[in-house]
């Protein structure tokens, strides 16, 4: 037995991307009550998302370097405790300027959790694991927007919408009680680690390329065309899910007329397709490495599933003309964008050592937020008669986002760092 410590780990961190997309998701799922009581309109929350998004940018970065540089334990600490005092103060709104305060300070806080979610999985897991503990966390993702949607419907039947933003905001105040209590170190210090899971992930970095641990400057860590190959994958594909992350509700109560009870029956559906996409692009990742694959082979075979799965359903999704087949379709464009991108954020550990992780994380975040900036704008102006020009425009971004990964990023192995112009070869 090699021990279940690292596999702990991440399901608490998978725990806290849970309460993360609820609390996330409660604005999209309330807003047509929201909105008639504020005297909101469709073009106020796109400026909502596009706060939030801003922020959630500038935190992935910000966040990225904090993490790197206090530590897992107090990065996670300092992310959701501000997420969760932002999402409790939701209950005070009663206008506009308000609303716009607290989705940025819950964009900039809320960011933390995808750096510091990259950082723990370099830290506690082999290369060998290292996708399939990716797709564990990013699954808490997707039971987030599971569970939203129908939570958020009942609680806001039995307390209001102001009750609901305060009781949710308790959630990442209960997480931390286990959190502090069992992530007392990294693997490397943990007191409660068995000497030989200890061994087994230590050894396992090394193979990957990851006995590096120094702070990589910023401007070394751009100086690699395999940063600049994460970064734009992420700008390409990032905007397809928070497409449906951010506008889901909207388009149902728009395309079907749903009200808040009709939306948390029907919205929770297609993230049961990205849960499973987010186990299964772990799982044939491992399977891949673990039957004598390389690692270049594993993420490339994922990556290229995933975006052959998304395409087609995006435009098939644009002739959908019933709630049930809209949804059915959707869960199959996440199911591909999480078999995609949970192999594509394992890059950075891939690709370089621990201590540039979180911040290669960090900014290809925010890459993938400035991506989401573009289609939010774009939502308002392309969806005035139908939803279908905005799922051809994700439909024709897909396949720049795996060019991105395969033609600048190349090779997926470790980089020979203080040589910040060699490139891998094919």
């Amino acid at each position: 037995m090699k021990g279940r410590l690292r596999w702990c780990v991440i399901g608490l961190i998978g725990l806290a991307t849970v309460i993360n997309y609820i609390d996330r998701n409660a604005l999209a799922v309330m807003w047509p009550e929201v909105s008639k009581e504020i005297g909101a309109t469709k073009e106020d929350y796109a400026l909502l998302v596009t706060i939030f998004m801003i922020f959630y940018a500038f935190g992935q970065s910000l966040f990225g370097r904090i993490f790197d540089a206090i530590g897992t334990r107090m990065g996670f600490t300092v992310s959701i405790v501000i997420w969760s005092l932002s999402i409790a103060a939701h209950a005070l709104v009663r206008s506009m300027p308000l609303l716009m305060v607290l989705r940025a300070t819950l964009g900039v806080s809320e960011a933390g959790n995808w750096p510091g979610a990259a950082k723990a999985n370099a830290l506690w897991f082999p290369s060998r694991e290292r996708a399939l503990a990716q797709g564990i966390f990013n699954a808490g993702a997707s039971l987030g927007g599971i569970i939203s949607a129908p939570l958020i419907a009942l609680l806001f039947v039995q307390f209001g919408w102001h009750g609901t933003f305060l009781l949710i905001g308790v959630l990442g105040f209960i997480w931390l009680v286990p959190w502090l209590w069992f992530y007392k170190a990294d693997p490397e210090n943990h007191p409660h680690i068995s000497a030989e899971e200890r061994a087994y992930i230590l050894s396992g970095r090394t193979e990957a390329g990851q006995s590096e641990t120094r702070r990589m400057p910023l401007g070394e860590l751009l100086r690699h065309r395999q940063s600049w190959g994460v970064i734009l994958a992420r700008f390409f594909l990032d905007p397809v899910w928070w497409l449906f992350v951010s506008w889901l509700p909207i388009y149902l109560a728009e395309t079907f007329g749903f009200d808040v009870k009709q939306i948390g029956l029907f919205a929770w559906v297609p993230f049961v397709g990205a849960m499973m996409g987010s186990l299964f692009g772990g799982w044939l990742a491992g399977r891949i490495i673990g039957g004598g694959g390389s690692v270049h082979k594993a993420r490339t075979t994922a990556i290229a599933l995933g975006c052959a799965i998304m395409l087609p359903a995006l435009l098939l999704t644009i002739r959908a003309d019933d709630p049930l087949s809209a949804v059915l379709l959707i869960a199959c464009i996440l199911f591909g964008f999480q078999t995609a991108i949970g192999n594509i954020q394992t890059l950075p550990s891939d690709y370089f050592g621990g201590g540039a992780v979180g911040s290669l994380a960090g900014i290809s975040g925010t890459a993938a937020v400035a991506g989401t900036l573009i289609t939010t704008w774009l939502v308002p102006l392309l969806t005035k008669a139908s939803y279908a020009p905005i799922f051809a425009l994700s439909a024709a971004i897909v396949p720049l986002s795996f060019l991105a990964f395969r033609l600048i990023g190349g090779r997926v192995e470790p980089v020979v760092t203080g040589h910040p112009h060699a490139q891998n070869k094919e």
